[in-house]
């Protein structure tokens, strides 16, 4: 990894902070994802980090579909996999090393979660057009990003970018101290 990326990452050794309770209060992975993800789907959990929202997903599809959970940092996978190891989870959730410069999946999926790590990636056009190539008809995508590291122009200045590629507003859920969008694939 080179060191930009480093720098712009959320690193292995604070994974905990961003798999705990009170987090599960304040941004409850159920409760955003409930209303989106449906029996049968495959979703892309894209900058995984420690599965707080790979597990749920999971759970979600009720036994059927499958979690791509991808991370560009092998610590956090690792991190995934001790979590689900031994579960029926382990079975539905397929684990994913980005590369560094694409996401390298040829998986078609019919639902996207880019959880606060938009603001990491250096080329968002690069990543936008790869993530509609692997989207399928209909397919959303849910971009949330924290308030305290996107501002709210810059927020609506990605927006503009993505639907640049083709992609339409849905909805504008309102999570907590975060700014969110689906995008459908239509």
């Amino acid at each position: 990894m080179n060191k930009e990326n480093k720098n712009r990452i959320c690193p292995v050794e604070k994974a905990g902070g961003l798999d705990n309770s009170i987090r599960r209060l304040l941004q409850n992975p159920h409760k955003i994802l409930k209303p989106y993800i449906k029996k049968g789907m495959v979703v892309l959990d894209l900058g995984c980090g420690p599965g707080f929202f790979s597990v749920e997903i999971a759970r979600l599809l009720m036994n059927s579909g499958e979690v791509i959970a991808a991370d560009l940092q092998e610590g956090m996978l690792n991190i995934v996999r001790q979590k689900i190891k031994g579960t029926d989870l382990e079975q539905r959730i397929k684990l994913h090393k980005c590369q560094e410069e694409s996401i390298g999946l040829t998986d078609k999926v019919d639902f996207i979660l880019a959880f606060y790590m938009i603001h990491e990636v250096p080329d968002q056009n690069k990543l936008f057009r790869e993530l509609k190539s692997i989207l399928k008809p209909n397919g959303l995508i849910f971009i949330i990003e924290p308030k305290f590291h996107v501002p709210k122009q810059s927020f609506e200045q990605m927006i503009d970018k993505i639907k640049t590629i083709g992609l339409e507003i849905m909805d504008r859920p309102k999570i907590f101290f975060s700014r969110a969008v689906v995008l459908t694939n239509r």
